[in-house]
């Protein structure tokens, strides 16, 4: 005779208190939320809330500006502000591309103010910056693809704080000559736009983008704006690529006239990134580091909390930091 079948056992509802919510609860899939892998020790940062970074919390936020260390959840953003730095992002905080790693906002942008370029020349001022670094957001929706906006805020900071060096981390333009000229013409002191990842992730992490299109822009950059101006790119790890693959890009990169290279670990921002394929040790970074010096780069920071803005004053070629 066959044993009876067992009663399906009634799903109970139980909430947990307010008080002490306890771990995480797996949804009816049996999926779990959600939530950060545990980093290395090598990736831990004190969390920002000193006074200066409050007091330009307040000012940025007054002006109406936006900064890509709030927008990028950059792991620096502490340290950069207690020593009175930002990288300001013009042309607002929405993206018109979905790069798999960004943390910025991807949609339709409505942003549009003639007096930004003032405003941030403004704080520039106010907070006695020696180096600006100004990017923007992707804005494939504007005829020069915002062009003008960066040549607008080089213009203003000249003007209002003419002793600062200026950077700029430009997107690619759509590989347009005219907008990169426009850039170029008001000669920043560097020209830094980001390669990201190497070639064979391009197709997942940076839809829209074609790495060999962004080496062509620093080519031309460099080509327009001769000894005045300093190429820079960077690139991430931890996406899956290998090592001999980055210094394939590295490489790429020198034969385009890239001087200067960061290079650090991209962390996730939230679980509709991609996820992190793996996190690189310091010494892989030492080793990075030395084989892009021997490409014959002038300047390279490579490590794992190194972002493309990170301490920027103290990576420019000792040739172009003595002019």
């Amino acid at each position: 005779m066959s044993e009876p079948i067992a009663e399906p056992a009634e799903r109970v509802h139980v909430t947990r208190s307010r008080a002490k919510p306890g771990g995480i609860a797996a949804a009816a899939d049996g999926a779990v939320p959600f939530r950060r892998s545990r980093k290395p020790p090598w990736l831990k940062v004190p969390a920002p809330g000193g006074p200066t970074y409050r007091r330009l919390k307040a000012e940025i936020g007054a002006e109406g500006l936006h900064t890509v260390c709030e927008e990028a959840n950059c792991p620096n953003v502490g340290e950069c502000w207690e020593r009175g730095t930002a990288t300001f992002m013009i042309l607002g905080d929405v993206c018109t591309r979905r790069c798999g790693f960004c943390n910025v906002k991807t949609g339709v942008p409505s942003w549009n103010d003639p007096l930004e370029p003032l405003r941030v020349a403004n704080q520039v001022k106010r907070m006695g910056l020696r180096h600006a670094v100004v990017t923007s957001v992707d804005r494939d929706d504007l005829p020069d693809y915002g062009a003008s906006a960066f040549v607008g805020t080089i213009r203003s900071i000249r003007m209002q704080a003419p002793g600062c060096k200026v950077e700029v981390l430009t997107p690619d333009f759509r590989g347009q000559e005219m907008p990169l000229a426009k850039v170029i013409a008001e000669r920043p002191d560097v020209f830094n736009h980001n390669v990201e990842t190497v070639p064979r992730l391009y197709p997942r992490a940076r839809r829209g983008s074609k790495f060999m299109r962004s080496a062509r822009v620093l080519r031309t950059a460099k080509e327009m704006g001769g000894a005045s101006v300093v190429t820079k790119s960077g690139l991430m790890v931890g996406l899956g690529e290998s090592f001999d693959e980055m210094v394939e890009a590295f490489g790429i990169l020198r034969e385009h006239r890239v001087q200067v290279l960061t290079v650090g670990q991209y962390l996730r921002p939230t679980k509709n990134h991609l996820p992190v394929d793996r996190y690189w040790h310091p010494e892989e970074f030492k080793a990075l580091e030395t084989a892009a010096y021997d490409l014959g780069f002038e300047s390279v920071a490579s490590g794992p909390l190194v972002r493309s803005s990170y301490h920027a004053d103290q990576h420019m070629p000792q040739r172009a930091v003595a002019g």
